[in-house]
């Protein structure tokens, strides 16, 4: 199963990443968000990040030669959409990288799930909003018939529920693990290990 920890700004939320020993950690490059970063300090970040853990750069309706930086300078290992873009985006994106593309779907009603199933990315990521925090209706992904990271309004306290509730491949968690807008090394720590210890059950 996979865990991911978005929405790192600081150099210092990546010593509580590798401490949490997540599969993935993210950080928004797109610009306009809360939680942006510069490519200066994503590429801080990556630095301190281990190196066994892949940096997911997060964007949203951004263009190409932009996230095309990011990769050429080894920033980022993974790419993740977080907006509007289409099944071409997606194929203009794959001519100038070979690196994993994650999409992120808002599922709001019916035609949305069938937008993620037809995405031609390669995983695909169900949340309520960009870092909104905002719970998922989970009741809305019995019918999904892919394998899909979980995101929206997961904690420490209530991931273990959803893992066990909806049974995705993996998930994808921000300000559920912030205090006071910002990431907080010992509630990523407990994510991570909650996830781990209700994998171990299986």
């Amino acid at each position: 199963m996979i865990v991911k920890l978005c929405g790192m700004r600081r150099v210092e939320d990546i010593e509580g990443v590798n401490r949490a020993r997540p599969d993935f950690a993210g950080t928004i490059c797109s610009p306009g968000f809360r939680r942006s970063v510069t490519i200066d300090t994503a590429g801080q970040m990556r630095a301190a990040l281990d190196p066994g853990i892949p940096l997911v750069g997060v964007f949203v309706n951004e263009e190409i030669v932009r996230i095309r930086a990011f990769l050429a300078a080894g920033i980022i290992q993974v790419v993740q959409l977080h907006g509007a873009e289409d099944a071409a985006y997606l194929e203009r994106l794959r001519q100038v990288t070979d690196a994993p593309i994650f999409k992120a779907f808002q599922i709001r009603q019916k035609s949305d799930m069938t937008a993620a199933m037809q995405s031609p990315a390669d995983r695909i990521l169900l949340d309520s909003g960009t870092g909104s925090g905002e719970m998922l209706d989970w009741s809305r992904l019995t019918e999904l018939q892919r394998p899909f990271l979980l995101a929206g309004g997961l904690t420490p306290e209530n991931v273990t529920a959803a893992l066990a509730q909806v049974r995705p491949a993996g998930v994808d968690v921000s300000s559920g693990v912030e205090t006071d807008g910002w990431k907080d090394a010992e509630k990523m720590a407990r994510f991570v290990a909650a996830c781990r210890n209700w994998e171990e059950t299986l």
